[in-house]
């Protein structure tokens, strides 16, 4: 139901502005006792806002902590409602107006309305006396118009609803005066209108009756009982009409707050005087006492400012045989210090993201204190060393925000202690821990272990194996800092880097997919991404360098002298040699590198084993002794080539040596040949002279076009250098770096004479003392040497190409 509020009594609604924040007072008049979910106005209409906001701005009626909340606002339709019954009488007691002051609070943005429930009285007490029987000793003596106050009755309402008049009985002795006291509120006394008989009637009993002014009217009574007695004509006089003290809260017990004193004229039993309270409130009953002989009054309970400001009660001084008199007493209770203030988190947003810039409202802070004045002022702070500060609001609400930007990775956590402190002397002060959590934000992409990372195999590994492992570290939380790695396309060796490798995308490690050869490629480089699981996801990269390390899996390869099917190579060693002289090289080449490609020479197999030596490291083949007309013409050499590789890898080849001075002395060569036909030979002598013509020819016509451009002299053409063609080594043997088998150019210079058969062919010192270049070789082969004897027409085969000679006679000239 709506109640409506009584207009003459307040305005319905008043509107002011707050110090910050557009809000007004808003108030509602209506009677107690309303039953519990009873509406009282919208206050959405009141203060203008639209209903639906009041959900999502969080609206609700807040109290002091230590108050009773009786109201709620339906959030749906913007109407207060009473959720607790409501006593005017326990809640106000007899102050003539009763304001319950609650406050309307909205967030996003905060803001306050204070409202002001005037609860209306109505008739719901009845007037109660004290006592239901009220004792008079009157003496026969008591002349008429003698007055007797009577107890004074209570109704706990107020105005109208209050006690409006007493009656008695009708009875021949007695009528009732009503008097109205000052301060509000009526009394009744007897007024004697006939002498009294003890003779006659010793007891009177009359029904005393307090009623109210309520709708409908509420009364009650009390039986006025006078015993007849000899004369008493002095009633007891206290020396103030009205008593007033002043006591601090918190005082002790026991402690004597005010003495009130009455004196009667009388002597013996009529002279003494006793006190008590005569109408005195359930609260003040228990608080304080009175000493009946010595009208001191004392404090017997708890004093509590914050409860009950001040106390008036009335006492009354009875002298020995009945006669009465009555004061005041008022109370006047001072606040102290007494109360701590307290500190209330309204509302919290937890946690809070770490992006969040500075200035964010993340709580909202209500700060109160029971004491009123100087001792209800607050101060409220937090500590310092954290990004946050307190902003004042409204009233007592501070706005907690940010100061600073936030950092997860910093300070996850924080614990804010806010302290309130009070103006009082001393002041109190109490703390509030709040406890805020840091909400993560992919703000910090993986970072590797190592600017780098290095991996070391060697070749011919199992596909599979574990190479290295790559780890990248994310301070950010959960998915934010969970890392996944992966490769970057790319490609080595003209293949994609996939075929190469794989890394674990959970920890990191880089595995071979396939077998490494170093001969192949050495070393290469991949790039690892490390990315987060955030939203948007953050990665780095790191460079990963895959060294490979050699293996002895490759044996010596000879180049020089070059075995060629069934055909084998032929020196031809001067008579006249002494020892000591160059006859020939071994050349080989391992396309190992390091120690797998240090090669040693050894001749395993000799015809003269006395006659021949062969340089260990250098390959190169010279005579011991001088050649003695005792050796055979006919030397055959058996070396082997073996690499410091461990397990030593080896290679063996032939080398066929003719000790004359010129090809005249030769005998027969055919038997040289192993199992070459005839017809075999005359083919490969026709191909041969046929080349050698050509390739003559057009020999000649170069030379002959480079003196012309160059303008040299004639016999330039036969002591300049015959360039052998390069392209016999096979690839990857000259090896820059300086780890292979031959590591510089080898050129042989070939001088050819115009004489007749007593011309020479000669070999002259390579570039490398120690090595010497197959290509740069006289090979021969038995037909060859057949033909030359036969047809008076000599060859020379040099780097793979055959010259034809004429009539000249080849000698190795030592050196």
């Amino acid at each position: 139901m709506t109640v409506s509020s009584s207009m003459a009594l307040l305005p319905r609604r008043l509107f002011l502005l707050a110090l910050q924040t557009v809000c007004g007072d808003v108030a509602y008049s209506f009677p107690e006792e309303v039953k519990r979910g009873s509406v009282i106005e919208n206050i959405a209409k009141d203060i203008g806002i639209e209903v639906g906001k009041l959900a999502t701005r969080k609206a609700r009626i807040d109290v002091d902590r230590n108050s009773k909340g009786y109201f709620e606002i339906n959030r749906s339709t913007g109407d207060v409602i009473v959720t607790e019954r409501i006593d005017r009488e326990g809640l106000c007691g007899k102050k003539s107006t009763c304001i319950l002051k609650q406050e309307l609070v909205l967030e996003e943005p905060l803001e306050l309305h204070r409202i002001s429930f005037h609860i209306q009285d109505i008739n719901d007490n009845s007037p109660q006396f004290k006592k239901d029987t009220i004792k008079f000793e009157i003496r026969e003596s008591a002349a008429k118009g003698s007055r007797y106050r009577l107890d004074e009755a209570h109704d706990a309402d107020i105005g109208q609803n209050a006690i409006q008049g007493y009656s008695i009985e009708t009875n021949e002795y007695f009528r009732l005066n009503v008097i109205e006291k000052g301060g509000g509120g009526k009394y009744s006394e007897l007024i004697l209108q006939k002498e009294l008989d003890r003779e006659q009637k010793k007891e009177l009993t009359i029904e005393l009756v307090a009623t109210d002014g309520g709708t409908p009217q509420r009364s009650g009574t009390a039986v006025i009982h006078v015993s007849v007695l000899d004369a008493n004509d002095n009633a007891p006089v206290f020396s103030q009409a009205v008593y007033g003290a002043s006591l601090l809260e918190n005082s002790p017990l026991d402690i004597v707050v005010i003495t009130v004193s009455a004196t009667d004229a009388d002597e013996g039993v009529n002279g003494e005087v006793t006190y008590e309270f005569d109408h005195i409130s359930d609260e003040s009953y228990n608080v304080f006492s009175i000493d009946q002989k010595s009208g001191e009054v004392r404090v017997s309970g708890p004093i509590d400012y914050e409860h009950l400001s001040s106390y008036e009660m009335q006492i009354t001084a009875k002298d020995g045989l009945g006669l009465v008199s009555y004061c005041t007493l008022i109370i006047e209770i001072t606040d102290v210090n007494d109360n701590a203030p307290i500190t209330t988190i309204k509302s919290l947003k937890n946690p809070v993201p770490e992006n969040s810039p500075p200035g964010t409202e993340v709580g909202i802070v209500n700060v109160q204190d029971r004491d009123s004045e100087t001792n209800g002022k607050v101060r409220c702070s937090i500590q310092q060393g954290v990004p946050f500060k307190l902003v004042p609001s409204i009233k007592n609400y501070y706005s907690l925000v940010t100061t600073g930007q936030l950092d997860r990775e910093l300070v996850s956590n924080y614990n804010i202690t806010i302290t309130a402190t009070d103006e009082g002397s001393p002041p109190l002060s109490s703390s509030k821990s709040v406890q805020l959590s840091v909400a993560d934000i992919n703000d910090n992409p993986p970072v590797f272990d190592e600017q780098s990372y290095s991996a070391y195999v060697s070749e011919n590994n199992k596909p599979g194996s574990t190479l290295c492992s790559v780890s990248a570290r994310d301070p950010d939380w959960r998915q934010n800092g969970t890392v996944v790695y992966s490769l970057l396309a790319g490609e080595v060796n003209g293949a994609p880097v996939s075929s190469y490798l794989s890394v674990n995308g959970d920890t990191g490690v880089i595995h071979a997919v396939r077998s490494f050869d170093y001969e192949q490629f050495k070393s290469f480089k991949i790039h690892v991404m490390a990315r987060d699981n955030g939203s948007p996801p953050l990665s780095s990269n790191v460079t990963v360098s895959v060294f490979i390390s050699d293996v002895n899996d490759n044996s010596p390869q000879i180049l020089y002298p070059s075995p060629e099917g069934n055909s084998f190579m032929t020196e031809l060693v001067p008579k006249a040699a002494h020892g000591g002289s160059l006859v020939s090289k071994v050349i080989a080449v391992d396309a190992d590198s390091g120690q797998n490609a240090w090669l040693s020479y050894h001749i395993v197999k000799s015809t003269d084993p006395g006659l021949f030596t062969i340089g260990v490291h250098s390959g190169e083949i010279r005579t011991q002794r001088d050649i003695s007309e005792s050796d055979s013409m006919k030397q055959n050499l058996v070396v082997a080539v073996k690499d410091n590789g461990q397990p030593s890898l080896s290679a063996t080849c032939s080398m066929y040596l003719l000790i004359s001075d010129n090809l005249a002395e030769v005998p027969e060569l055919k038997d040289l040949s192993f199992n070459e036909s005839n017809s075999k030979l005359t083919s490969y002598l026709i191909i041969a002279l046929v080349s050698v013509s050509t390739f003559f020819l057009t020999f000649i016509i170069i030379i002959l076009g480079f003196r012309f451009c160059r303008r040299r002299k004639p016999r330039l053409l036969f002591d300049g250098a015959v360039a052998i063609p390069s392209g016999y080594l096979p690839p990857n043997y000259a090896d820059v770096d300086g780890t292979g088998t031959l590591r510089s150019a080898y050129n042989y210079d070939t001088y050819l004479t115009t004489g007749s058969r007593t011309s020479d062919f000669k070999f002259v010192t390579s570039y490398n003392d120690n090595t010497l270049p197959a290509d740069q070789t006289l090979k021969k082969s038995p037909s060859d040497f057949a033909d030359v004897f036969g047809d008076s027409l000599e060859t020379l085969e040099v780097g793979g190409h055959v010259f034809e000679l004429g009539s000249c006679v080849h000698v190795f000239q030592p050196y």
